[in-house]
């Protein structure tokens, strides 16, 4: 919630800021231009898990989390028309790191391990106001996949239940994803945007051993990423 707050806040500066550059003469989107935006970009998980599963059987009050991160985030928009155009989300690798709640087993909350991902998300941008205006809204829904990797096993799991050589496996994920942001033009190739997706991801994650002990959850991701910076348009 301290983080919705921060980014309503900073969205808001931003946007002020804006206003006070916005005296240049620009010329506003258009179809043909082509957007490019760099800033920090946080995914904050909606920590939703199953109850763990211990070689198949479910451990009541249990479950998984992971923790927010921020990155530099990067975006692109090409216009297909003066209203229209398709963008897409990268980033330098997110690290997460995961907490597991052990529920009846007693433990309590253990550091379990981490992982990074990557979420390339695709999708069309709807863009509502005159090709005059410096200031552009827009809306856009499409599709993400999610990449996960360098996963490990933290030690305090280990060390607790008593288990050595922990492997750690999370599965990539398909999903839908919607987008509202702004641009403001502040002169006729420089802007500053600010933005936030919903992603709709899933996974499983799995922990094995060398003891014939499997530790596995299905995860509701489903993170909200904001995302502030700056854009250049040619």
């Amino acid at each position: 919630m301290e983080n919705k707050r921060a980014l309503t806040l900073a969205m808001n500066s931003v946007l002020a800021a804006g206003l006070l550059f916005g005296a240049a003469s620009v010329t506003a989107h258009e179809a043909g231009d082509f957007i490019v935006r760099a800033g920090a970009a946080q995914v904050d998980p909606g920590d939703k898990s199953d109850d763990l599963q211990v070689n198949g059987v479910e451990v009541a009050g249990s479950g998984a989390e992971a923790d927010d991160d921020t990155q530099l985030g990067l975006t692109f928009t090409y216009m297909v028309t003066d209203h229209i155009g398709v963008g897409l989300l990268a980033a330098t690798p997110f690290d997460h790191d995961l907490e597991a709640d052990t529920g009846v087993l007693g433990a309590g909350k253990l550091d379990a391990g981490s992982t990074k991902h990557l979420p390339p998300t695709l999708t069309v941008q709807y863009f509502p106001m005159d090709s005059a205006s410096k200031f552009q809204p827009y809306v856009g829904v499409g599709v993400n996949y999610t990449t996960f990797f360098d996963e490990d096993v933290d030690s305090e799991l280990e060390n607790t239940l008593g288990l050595t050589g922990g492997d750690l496996e999370v599965d990539a994920s398909w999903g839908w994803s919607a987008q509202v942001g702004f641009d403001y033009e502040i002169n006729e190739h420089w802007l500053i945007n600010a933005a936030v997706w919903y992603i709709d991801l899933e996974t499983e994650a799995k922990f094995q051993f060398d003891q014939p002990v499997v530790i596995e959850t299905d995860v509701e991701i489903d993170p909200w990423v904001y995302m502030i910076g700056i854009g250049y348009k040619f």
